[in-house]
This record gives structure tokens, C-alpha cells and sequence, in this order.
């Protein structure tokens, strides 16, 4: 059942360009990592490197939380928590329309054109939130 979500927290969803996807290592200590993600309406769609510390903890263990960067006072909560797979079957990074769009600049400031970014960030991570704070 999809989460509840505000319009200002939508408008985010949207807007965001940077969120902190944070795993839980095999020892227990969690492993936040800065990524570029795609809301669909109901999930986050994420591409990884397939040898990221990410993928193997979401192996290990698929309870994940994202989360935004506050304002500068701290207000702007938003915590996602929830669920990641990997998702082998999703299309490439590049065959992802409204990820290009949102990414294309940022692929090219890393020094990348759509192709090359999608070999090296291959693997999907598909991330289904069960539960949201937002202050």
C-alpha cells in the first residue's frame, strides 16, 4: 500500500536531486551513500555500480531508510524507510527518459555522456518506502 505523502514533500520528491540512501552493514552499522534517484509515484529507483558496499548490504539485508539534507535550520524532515531489492530486469540508466532528463547535466559534470553512465552504474536498485517522517 503506497505511503502517504504531502504536496510539499511531492514537489521535493521531484525537485531533489541528491538523496542519502542509508543500508545496514553486515556487522550492524548503517552506511549512508549520497545517489541520484528517480520517484515514480510509489518507489525510488536507483542505478549502482554493482561492486558499491550498497548492494552488498541490500543483499545482506534489504531494510534500507533515505532520507533529504534538512534546511539550513534543520526543518524540512523527510525520512523515507522501507524495502530495496535489485531489480536485474529494469531498463538501463540511459533508456530511463525522465532519469535522463533529471541527470543529463549531472552525468556530464561527472565527466560522462548517458551510455558510458549507464554501463558503469548497471545495476537498478528499486527502493519501496513502508513509512515516511516529514517535519
Amino acid at each position: 500500500m503506497p505511503i502517504k505523502i504531502s504536496n510539499p514533500l511531492r514537489q521535493r520528491l521531484h525537485d531533489e536531486t541528491i538523496a542519502w540512501l542509508t543500508t545496514v552493514r553486515q556487522d550492524g552499522r548503517p552506511q549512508p551513500a549520497p545517489v541520484w534517484f528517480l520517484w515514480d509515484g510509489e518507489s525510488f529507483l536507483i542505478y549502482s555500480q554493482p561492486q558499491a558496499r550498497k548492494v552488498r548490504n541490500i543483499r545482506e539485508n534489504p531494510q534500507v531508510a533515505i532520507n533529504f539534507n534538512t534546511d539550513e535550520d534543520g526543518g524540512k524532515v523527510a525520512v523515507f524507510w522501507g524495502r530495496a531489492t535489485i531489480e536485474p530486469d529494469a531498463p538501463p540508466a540511459d533508456q530511463v527518459q525522465a532519469y535522463l532528463e533529471k541527470y543529463r547535466q549531472g552525468i556530464a559534470d561527472i565527466g560522462m555522456v548517458p551510455e558510458s553512465m549507464a554501463r558503469e552504474y548497471c545495476l537498478a536498485i528499486r527502493v519501496t518506502p513502508e513509512r515516511v517522517r516529514e517535519d
